[in-house]
């Protein structure tokens, strides 16, 4: 089969092994696939993967012992965990050591013909909710998790650090509480969306203030120390960036200004879907542009320093 796969070169098969139907898990054929900083981060070294590529997807199930999963439209998770031991039992399945995670860790991921997912971590896809914006729910539901974690006030003023993909869920994600939010960013062409929706966008040159949540988002060690001089003492420092580079964050500063740091990763798939399902967010000004998968080493090169490139793999 067709598959995008990195064995220390990104390379398009088109004889790819496909994978075999397992117990509990579903075969899927994506029809978009999503490129992120994490998958241009893996060709850099991040974790170390070797295999396919690709962890946000929209697709169809096409075999899967439970029928009624066949056919039907879903997003998917992309931690797959044992469901057997105690971080599972207590509910923190995205944590589990045992954990599988597609296109990132020891799991090939959704860029190929056909890819398989435990059924467990499938969410069906609401008819209203077309292909195009299905395809941003995993980044969306990780812009929701800093939400699941941080009690965000409506009179809190927020920064977030980055204007790039994940950048876009999440100063969309934070403005709905009613806070003030300031989009810190290199990238004024892409602002005008942000700033129709209330956000305040500016150069980190620009500003001489602090804020109460500042959320580093920029997948690089220049941005996280701009994150961490806007923080205020006994403020709040959201990290959701993963990259392959050495961090020189000075930790003795967070004990002297008593900054609470949480780190930050995968979120809830259905919020999301509703988000999406009820017009909340906006998806479509993010797509800079659509590539078919026999040409995706073209879209690696289009997605770098651009917004979401898209992989179509099937109709």
């Amino acid at each position: 089969m067709d598959a995008l796969h990195f064995d220390g070169t990104l390379r398009f098969d088109r004889s790819y092994p496909a994978p075999p139907l397992v117990p509990g898990e579903a075969l899927i054929r994506p029809h978009l696939a999503g490129i992120c900083n994490t998958d241009i981060e893996i060709t850099r070294g991040y974790m170390s993967f070797r295999g396919v590529l690709g962890h946000e997807f929209v697709g169809t199930v096409v075999a899967c012992e439970d029928g009624a999963w066949v056919g039907r439209r879903v997003v998917g998770e992309i931690n797959a965990a044992c469901l057997r031991c105690a971080t599972c039992t207590r509910g923190d399945y995205t944590h589990c050591p045992n954990r599988t995670t597609l296109g990132i860790d020891r799991r090939d991921g959704c860029m190929a013909e056909l890819f398989s997912l435990p059924v467990a971590c499938l969410h069906p896809v609401p008819d209203a909710v077309p292909d195009a914006a299905a395809v941003f729910v995993e980044p969306l539901a990780a812009a929701l998790e800093i939400l699941e974690q941080c009690h965000v006030r409506p009179t809190d003023r927020v920064a977030v650090v980055g204007d790039g993909k994940l950048g876009a869920m999440i100063v969309q994600v934070l403005r709905l509480p009613g806070c003030a939010v300031t989009l810190v960013g290199r990238h004024p062409e892409r602002w005008s969306l942000y700033q129709r929706q209330g956000v305040r966008c500016l150069h980190a040159e620009e500003l001489d203030e602090q804020f109460d949540v500042v959320v580093d988002c920029t997948g690089q060690p220049a941005g996280l120390a701009t994150a961490r001089r806007l923080v205020r003492p006994r403020g709040r420092l959201v990290l959701k960036s993963t990259f392959h580079a050495p961090s020189e964050l000075n930790l003795s500063l967070l004990v002297v200004d008593e900054v609470t740091l949480v780190g930050s990763r995968c979120g809830p798939f259905g919020p999301a879907l509703r988000l999406l399902e009820r017009g909340l967010v906006e998806t479509a000004p993010l797509i800079s542009a659509t590539y078919p998968l026999r040409e995706a080493l073209e879209a690696f090169e289009a997605a770098r320093g651009r917004l979401k490139v898209l992989l179509r793999i099937a109709a």
